[in-house]
């Protein structure tokens, strides 16, 4: 920390802070030494301007102080804040610079007594749930026609004016009986245990409507009495329970056989409604009438179709019918006859036929018409066959005379043989005075060899 040393002539000190630095200096030490408190008071000057953060003053009857919520926390609240609140606040400790004043910047905030009012219902709700008082499989359907209804609640109250007059609306046959109790404050949940165990017991009643208006948590804390749920457990008939509103839930509705958004709702369920059933009754009535008329109409339709009968076994019917089939018979008859007449001539038509077919004298001129095809194609394949021969043949023999010796002789030469008919092939091989002979293309010459 700074020190503002003065000189022993009132020299002007050698430090001086300005407001700003003083102020987040303090700031510094509140934050460190209190940086998160739980505060009660009552709410005053409380204003929520169009940024959506809330400003209020937290007050006691010796002190008061200001806080701030911001946004978003301060659009978190389940309830609307107001003047007069008792109210439970978590908050830091700030100092707000520019008026040199320390305030509460709020982070949580909630009803004074409903933190810790809730914290009990859901450890309450916790251990009865464990033990199966909510169980579903226990809880009993409401009887359709309640004759007699007794109905748990303050006899001054809003909520009882109102279920009796959907009672008396929907269903007047009901007798409908008022069990007053207190329902709220310390005596209500023994009050309620009472008459609950008085009621059951009795056996008069069809089912019970436990019901009071809405309130505060701690109006309504007389149905989250453990006592009060037990007893519900227990009663011998049907259980109905609507404590407060619709958003409203208390532990006699886990318990009850069925719980209703509001007391006028829990009578709607337990009665039916007259002019539903009435009309209900009037189609019923409808469908019985039709379904009468349909009957009787089968029946008489079968009365007819039983006096059809009877009369179609009359001897005279049964002749006429027996005519009538007699005739019947003797057409099919007659049908039957042209038929097989008509088949066994067509039989024979074939039969004939095959027989001209295998005539020997069809054969005969069947057999000289495949002579005459097969003469003309042994003809006509002799000509093919000579006609290839001759083709053949003349090839060979051009062939043959393109290599024959008159071919060549034809050509100016000459085969000359000796004596022996020998060819003779060198000069050599004949001597002088040897007579010789020469083949030429058109004859032969003597020759004889004269010296040189």
């Amino acid at each position: 920390m700074q020190t503002f040393d003065r000189s022993p002539d009132d020299a002007p000190p050698r430090h001086v802070l300005t407001p700003s630095t003083l102020n987040r200096l303090v700031r510094g030490l509140l934050e460190d030494a209190l940086p998160m408190v739980w505060i009660e008071g009552e709410l005053s000057n409380v204003a929520r301007p169009a940024s959506g953060h809330l400003y209020f003053t937290l007050k006691d009857s010796g002190a008061q102080v200001r806080c701030a919520m911001f946004k978003p926390k301060s659009g978190w609240l389940k309830f609307r804040p107001a003047d007069g609140m008792q109210v439970l606040v978590r908050a830091r400790v700030g100092l707000y610079e520019p008026r040199g004043e320390y305030q509460l910047v709020a982070e949580h905030m909630e009803p004074a007594g409903e933190g810790a009012l809730q914290r009990e219902f859901e450890r309450l709700k916790a251990r009865l749930d464990a033990e199966g008082l909510f169980d579903p499989a226990r809880k009993r359907p409401l009887p359709r026609f309640a004759r007699r209804i007794g109905v748990v609640t303050s006899a001054t109250g809003a909520a009882v004016r109102d279920v009796l007059s959907v009672f008396a609306r929907r269903w007047p046959l009901a007798e409908v009986e008022v069990l007053p109790v207190p329902v709220q404050g310390r005596e209500a949940p023994p009050a309620i245990v009472s008459m609950l165990r008085r009621a059951s017991a009795c056996g008069r009643y069809d089912a019970l409507l436990l019901t009071r208006g809405g309130g505060s948590l701690e109006d309504l804390w007389a149905f989250n009495d453990e006592q009060v749920a037990r007893a519900i457990h227990a009663s011998a008939v049907p259980v109905v329970s609507a404590v407060g509103h619709e958003v409203d839930f208390s532990i006699a509705d886990f318990v009850a056989d069925l719980r209703a958004p509001t007391p006028s709702a829990a009578a709607e369920l337990l009665v039916p409604d007259a002019d539903a059933l009435g009309r209900h009754l009037s189609q019923l009535r409808q469908r019985l009438t039709l379904l009468e008329q349909r009957r009787l109409q089968a029946r008489i339709q079968r009365v007819d179709h039983l006096l059809a009968r009877l009369q179609a076994q009359r001897p005279q019917a049964r002749l006429a019918r027996d005519r009538e089939r007699l005739v019947h018979l003797q057409r099919r008859l007659l049908g039957v006859q042209r038929e097989q007449g008509q088949q066994r001539r067509a039989r024979l038509d074939r039969i004939h036929a095959r027989l001209l077919a295998q005539h020997p004298r069809q054969r005969l001129q069947l057999l000289r018409r495949l002579l005459a095809e097969h003469a003309q194609r042994l003809r006509q394949s002799i000509e093919r066959r000579l006609e290839r021969e001759r083709l053949t043949l003349q090839q060979s023999a051009r062939a043959l005379h393109a290599v024959s010796p008159l071919a060549t002789l034809e050509r100016g030469y000459a085969i000359v043989f000796d004596a022996d008919g020998k060819v003779v092939r060198s000069a050599k091989d004949v001597a002088a005075d040897t007579r010789l002979r020469a083949r030429l293309a058109d004859g032969e010459l003597a020759l004889r060899v004269e010296p040189d």
